[in-house]
């Protein structure tokens, strides 16, 4: 596993058309985006089936989110890293036409900054899980291997016909201060980390109103959001005109499968959404 790991993090740093911590998809006519997968290693096993990437070479498949879930080994430990594990070797098999955007869990998992639900700390029973599963010898290793990989991660995917992936937006009041060109650096600085910096704001923002949103994407030089973050009953959410939510962490759950090859209307993005 430390092996995959560890070629997993090269990759994520050498896919093509990156840039920083952004990624402009090539050789893409087709985008799958996952929303929030919160450990369901069933949902992605259902959408990675429907992706077929071995048959369809220009088609990218986006994971979202997908540590601290409900799922727990025996002894109480988050059995959510087995999806990172199940993401490192699909990067190893397809390595440009994967990806995997971290939210605000994966920041807060390699900042060391507690996530609680539930009067439970997410982060703990994270590496808990990650000790249950690998044992003191490796459990520790692969952890550091985690950490790494998570800051390697793009925080935004721009695919050719202007619709932006990314796992949230800024709140209104810090767009002002964000700058997208902080986020095309490939080491980040301690203020994008804190709240109202690039990267947090980005990650952690829920404004869905239209002018925020149209704001953002204004910024980003995109027509269009895809985005994770705000759960769903429905597994979905079309709350402006200029954004899609995706949600997979339940059922139903919610993912979107789009030509990238021509321009769409937001009807046309909303249209291609299903849900498992």
């Amino acid at each position: 596993m430390l092996t995959h790991l560890r070629q997993a993090v090269a990759l994520v740093r050498a896919t093509p058309g990156r840039r920083g911590h952004t990624v402009a998809l090539e050789g893409c006519t087709e985008v799958l985006v996952a929303g929030d997968l919160h450990g369901h290693v069933a949902h992605f096993q259902t959408m990675l089936k429907y992706a077929d990437l071995a048959n369809h070479p220009t088609r990218h498949f986006v994971l979202q989110e997908i540590i601290h879930g409900k799922f727990r080994y025996p002894k109480g430990g988050d059995k959510s890293h087995q999806l990172v594990d199940l993401f490192s070797a699909l990067k190893g098999q397809f390595p440009k036409q994967v990806h995997y955007l971290p939210g605000n869990h994966e920041l807060a998992q390699w900042t060391n900054r507690p996530v609680i639900k539930a009067d439970e700390n997410q982060n703990a029973l994270f590496q808990e899980g990650v000790s249950e599963a690998y044992g003191p010898a490796f459990g520790p290793k692969i952890y550091a291997a985690y950490l790494e990989l998570f800051q390697a991660l793009p925080v935004a995917l721009r695919a050719p016909n202007g619709v932006l992936i990314s796992h949230s937006l800024p709140a209104a009041r810090f767009l002002p201060l964000f700058d997208p060109a902080r986020l095309d650096r490939e080491a980040y600085q301690d203020e994008d980390l804190q709240p109202g910096g690039s990267v947090h704001s980005l990650l952690w923002g829920r404004d869905t109103s239209a002018d925020a949103v149209a704001n953002f994407l204004r910024k980003m030089g995109c027509d269009l959001l895809v985005s994770g973050h705000i759960a769903s009953d429905t597994g979905f959410a079309a709350p402006n005109d200029r954004q899609l939510i995706l949600d997979c962490a339940e059922t139903p759950a919610g993912f979107v499968l789009f030509p990238a090859d021509r321009k769409l209307t937001h009807a046309e993005l909303v249209g291609c959404v299903k849900t498992i």
